[in-house]
């Protein structure tokens, strides 16, 4: 159920502008219906896929030349 927020744009700015000026570093912004969430710390930077090597991949890549014992 959708209804008005009950905190305006400007009270988001101002919250951010004051938590930067005292130095703290913002990681993420959540805006919900009746609050403003926002979490400190460094950002967590995005993974390039290519990059993020995943321990199973090699698994089942090689899965089908592997025979099960019966």
């Amino acid at each position: 159920m959708r209804g008005p927020c009950t905190f305006k744009i400007s009270d988001a700015k101002r919250t951010f502008k004051a938590m930067l000026a005292s130095g703290l570093e913002v990681a993420r912004v959540e805006i919900r219906k009746d609050e403003l969430v926002i979490f400190t710390g460094k950002p967590v930077e995005a993974v390039d896929e290519q990059d993020a090597a995943n321990e199973w991949d090699e698994v089942l890549t090689n899965a089908p030349d592997k025979k099960r014992s019966a």
